[in-house]
């Protein structure tokens, strides 16, 4: 059985070809990933109440993207976060919440961790790069780097990619508060939440990096395997 699994996007100004239109975009790696995983993608664009889409899903990836509005955790929107989109954050929050309601399988990338652990009452730091210890995290804006994590020991990260991984850094962004989530990865450079948990449901992972653009196809396959289930 290959199980459907359903994809965040979101919309932008968008160039392809001779056009230039405000498109609902997603890179392509989440949907080879996917498929490559064995599961059948199918993406989901920010457009209101989604939720009835969850019947004919079997797991959810909720993609990277633009900034989660600081209004979602209280605080005020610094210099920094920008282009975000309330409506994209409540499309996303109902999906998210519908999938838990139901244990469907759940990997947040990026944008998708913080908005896990924004929803479980965290906040984040809107900008590394001026909040003290963690100048320097990462690459952003469009700049990739690599750095060590640090994963506990049993927690379901660990089970699928071991306690030492090396992943990149793509955000300008980062968890300062995972909420009532488990926080079961470190960076060892600086400490920041790099992977976060909801231990009481079969799949519920967030990791702060993009494992579909460094090869960690294990994340996928773990997710599309408890999908089948």
């Amino acid at each position: 059985m290959r199980p459907i699994i359903g994809i965040t996007c979101f919309m932008r100004e968008t160039v392809y070809g001779n056009w230039h239109r405000h498109a609902a975009i997603l890179p392509s790696a989440y949907v080879s990933m996917i498929d490559r995983a064995g599961g059948t993608p199918l993406i989901i664009p920010p457009a209101g109440n989604m939720t009835r889409l969850l019947e004919g899903i079997d797991g959810l990836v909720v993609s990277g993207g633009p900034d989660i509005c600081p209004e979602s955790y209280g605080q005020e929107s610094g210099p920094m976060s920008v282009g975000y989109s309330t409506e994209q954050d409540g499309t996303e929050m109902e999906l998210i919440k519908g999938a838990m309601d139901c244990d469907m399988p759940i990997l947040g990338v990026c944008r998708g961790m913080q908005m896990l652990s924004v929803m479980h009452g965290g906040h984040l730091h809107q900008h590394l790069e001026t909040t003290p210890g963690h100048e320097g995290h990462g690459g952003f804006d469009g700049v990739s780097t690599e750095h060590g994590v640090a994963a506990k020991e049993e927690s379901l990260l660990a089970r699928l990619m071991g306690t030492s991984i090396t992943v990149n850094s793509t955000h300008h962004q980062g968890v300062a508060d995972a909420g009532e989530l488990a926080v079961t990865a470190i960076a060892e450079h600086d400490g920041l939440i790099e992977a976060v948990e909801r231990t009481d449901l079969r799949f519920c992972l967030g990791v702060q990096w993009h494992p579909e653009r460094i090869g960690h196809d294990v994340l996928y396959s773990g997710l599309v395997e408890a999908a089948r289930g």
